[in-house]
């Protein structure tokens, strides 16, 4: 028997897949212990609820993310180059097989209307990333409405390659970076 660690690890993985592929309503607890491979009473001893569990995968979301876009601009020198980063970070994650959009978008739309956990856990998400663009426009001269614009292009390519199934999205918000910014430093 594993040990209750890597059950969590187990169950968490399980249900992120789940969720993300069908949707957090269509996917039951049988389906995630079915998956996980361990028994509903050891399922139910890990996560108290459903919601709990959901809690855990999009808390783990929030880890992804912020390890993924540090890691797309981590070889960039200057803010600019890390802003822009963020865009070729997206065209990446576009591209692969599993996409799906935006965890936090999804789940907010599904559920954040009725689970005021998972609103509060999606605009927690969405904050940080915006704070984290505003920190790169502030070192780059920029001004908070820049800031803002930048992180609106990044959710709407998200949103727009996800919907139309087309991962062009984020050379297009990219593209759209570009000029906002060059036009925000001639000013």
């Amino acid at each position: 028997m594993i040990d209750s660690e890597e059950a969590r690890a187990q169950v968490v993985r399980a249900a992120d897949a789940l969720f993300y592929q069908r949707g957090i309503q269509a996917v039951g607890m049988d389906a995630v212990r079915n998956v996980a491979g361990i028994s509903l009473k050891r399922l139910y001893s890990l996560f108290q609820s459903k919601d709990a569990l959901l809690a855990e995968v999009l808390n783990g979301r929030i880890v992804e993310w912020n390890e993924g876009v540090l890691r797309a601009s981590s070889s960039a020198t200057t803010p600019r180059a890390k802003l822009l980063a963020i865009y070729d970070f997206l065209d990446g994650w576009f591209r692969q097989d599993d996409f799906r959009g935006c965890a936090f978008i999804n789940s907010f739309g599904e559920l954040g209307a009725v689970s005021p956990d998972v609103a509060e856990i999606a605009r927690r998400q969405k904050l940080a990333f915006q704070h984290y663009v505003a920190s790169l426009v502030k070192e780059l001269g920029g001004s908070p409405v820049l800031a803002a614009q930048l992180a609106i292009l990044a959710e709407g390519a998200q949103t727009t390659a996800a919907i139309s199934g087309r991962p062009e999205a984020a050379f297009q918000a990219r593209a759209a970076a570009e000029v906002l910014i060059a036009s925000e430093l001639a000013a």
